[in-house]
């Protein structure tokens, strides 16, 4: 099982609150930005630091520090952009790539319609994220796509998955690790998840 669950107090109190149908657009993003960075902590776990010395103000010292230009961040658009300042609250001079998709209604498969990656993306560790890991198509496709490029390291991060969506990406990409804030128990006909928050995307831009 690739996937990594946060199973913290913290994070189960903040996750009540973003599932709140009374929870307002400000709070609900400032409750994304603060659930982000859970996640990324826990994605970058096995990050690799490079021997480095500084000086405190009593002495010099042997170190290692964080090269913050080998990763990228690939939200999802455009629910995955509510993520964005989280994670770059952790590695603040990571690259930004974006991918623009749309699920069809009626097959709920994935559609691009936008593609813009940073220079040297296939270098780079990249950290797709997207608040909500449904059927798992998009998430899926944008790996496919990644790969495209040559892109051999992946990590997918999001807040809230369905057993579907982590078993799509398990299926498709058993290299890819997922980190997730909690999984749900299902998705309705709709493919939404239950319990879910509904849709991460209006309610994080306020469109509904």
């Amino acid at each position: 099982m690739n996937e990594k669950v946060l199973n913290h107090p913290l994070i189960t109190h903040k996750l009540a609150l973003l599932r709140d149908v009374g929870t307002g657009t400000k709070v609900f993003r400032e409750l994304v930005t603060e659930i982000s960075i859970f996640v990324m902590y826990e994605a970058m776990r096995d990050a690799k630091l490079e021997e480095t010395t500084i000086e405190t103000p009593l002495e010099k010292m042997e170190t290692g520090m964080l090269n913050e230009d080998h990763y990228a961040v690939v939200p999802i658009l455009r629910a995955g952009m509510g993520m964005v300042d989280g994670i770059l609250n952790v590695i603040p001079n990571a690259k930004i790539g974006h991918i623009g998709l749309y699920r069809d209604e009626e097959t709920f498969q994935p559609v691009e319609y936008y593609y813009k990656m940073p220079e040297g993306i296939a270098d780079r560790e990249v950290l797709v994220i997207d608040p909500m890991l449904a059927t798992g198509g998009s998430a899926s496709a944008t790996i496919s796509r990644l790969k495209q490029d040559g892109v051999t390291r992946v990590k997918l991060l999001c807040i809230v998955a369905a057993p579907q969506g982590i078993k799509r990406i398990e299926d498709d990409h058993p290299d890819v690790q997922i980190f997730c804030a909690t999984v749900d128990r299902e998705l309705n006909e709709n493919a939404y998840i239950l319990p879910g928050l509904g849709d991460a995307g209006d309610r994080v831009y306020g469109t509904k």
